[in-house]
């Protein structure tokens, strides 16, 4: 199982606030830019080589959607900072990718920071992608450490021109981001759900040391969910409270469903983990179960052989008259003893069912 990668925070030891370094793994070789503007009118989705490029582009009545995949280049953040008049502390918080969900009011934008967390089929499959919105009054900055096809369906439908999207302001499209993130939380449920009940199953059955390995590392994944789930619904329950004034009283009516999905979720998350810590147990008692099984059984043999080993001793014993020593058959009338008493023990214990 292949160890997790910690962030190191230590690197910017000693630098000022607001100095732009990097700090998690490079997950993107190449950044990209992908800018979207639409209104109820028109629709125009393109790749931009770098930020210079929007300067050359006509900036309509609608709505701009500029995302970034890949965050490790500080220069390239910088420029999308200036062109948007960020704040330097945001465009430090987006290369930090070891953020808290949040949420920060900067007067004429918000900043929200969260997590994308995905678990695949096999054990130690552990991907973790902090996303990053800016959300201003007619334009939404997206930043992803890499591509995850979490907003895909959001693009679609934009350019399907179906439902609200096209005809509603940024706030809406907005929400629709933080839909998509939290929606994606039902699927990494369902999957440790299914993994949790693998190993029930193998606790029920025949459990190997490897059983105990896995409950472990599912515990460990779900408590690194857990530490993001429960600050995102700090941070949807702010945005529900709309104090900032960018989300409208419409869309703060559909942000207050993703904050039940998110109590959904979290419900379900103790679930699974209460399933996990009962599966700790069933294990250990299973293992001691095991033991004591195997520590019954040598008892029992031991205690059948204690006959036959007190009679060996006392005909060992050095006396000159004891009965059956002279007597040609007195080998075999011992052995019979011996094996007699044995008999009768065995048939009190299988009575007795401790040898069944």
């Amino acid at each position: 199982m292949p160890r997790l990668k910690k962030k190191l925070r230590s690197r910017k030891s000693g630098l000022p606030p607001g100095a732009l370094v990097h700090i998690g793994d490079i997950k993107t070789t190449t950044p990209t830019l992908t800018l979207i503007d639409y209104s109820p009118d028109g629709f125009s989705e393109r790749e931009l080589p770098d930020v210079a490029a929007l300067d050359a582009l006509p900036r309509g009545g609608g709505v701009r959607w500029l995302n970034l995949h890949g965050v490790h280049d500080a220069e390239l953040l910088a420029a999308v900072g200036q062109r948007f008049g960020l704040h330097p502390l945001v465009i430090e918080d987006v290369l930090n990718t070891d953020q808290r969900p949040k949420v920060d009011d900067y007067d004429d934008y918000l900043f929200i920071v969260l997590h994308l967390y995905d678990i695949g089929r096999n054990r130690g499959d552990v991907t973790t992608d902090q996303i990053s919105l800016v959300v201003g009054r007619d334009f939404v900055l997206t930043f992803q450490e890499r591509p995850s096809g979490t907003f895909a369906p959001i693009r679609q439908r934009l350019r399907a021109e179906k439902g609200l999207l096209r005809r509603t302001g940024s706030d809406y499209l907005a929400y629709s981001l933080l839909d998509a993130i939290v929606d994606s939380y039902f699927s990494v449920i369902e999957r440790l759900s299914e993994r949790a009940e693998g190993l029930e199953e193998e606790i029920l059955g025949k459990p190997q040391p490897s059983t105990l390995q896995g409950i472990h590392v599912l515990k460990r994944e779900v408590i690194r969910l857990r530490r993001t789930l429960w600050p995102l619904r700090e941070t949807l329950n702010t945005l529900c409270r709309g104090d900032a004034g960018f989300f409208r009283p419409e869309t703060q009516l559909y942000l207050r469903d993703v904050y039940d999905h998110t109590v959904h979720v979290l419900e379900s998350l103790e679930d699974v983990r209460d399933l996990l810590n009962g599966l700790l147990d069933v294990y250990l008692t299973t293992l001691s179960n095991r033991v004591n099984m195997e520590v019954r059984t040598l008892t029992v043999v031991a205690t059948l052989f204690m006959p036959a080993t007190l009679i060996a001793g006392i005909f060992g014993m050095n006396f000159h008259f004891i009965p059956w020593l002279d007597q040609p058959l007195g080998f075999w009338q011992a052995l019979s003893l011996m094996a007699g008493v044995g008999a009768v023990m065995t048939a009190v214990f299988w009575y007795r069912r401790l040898l069944r």
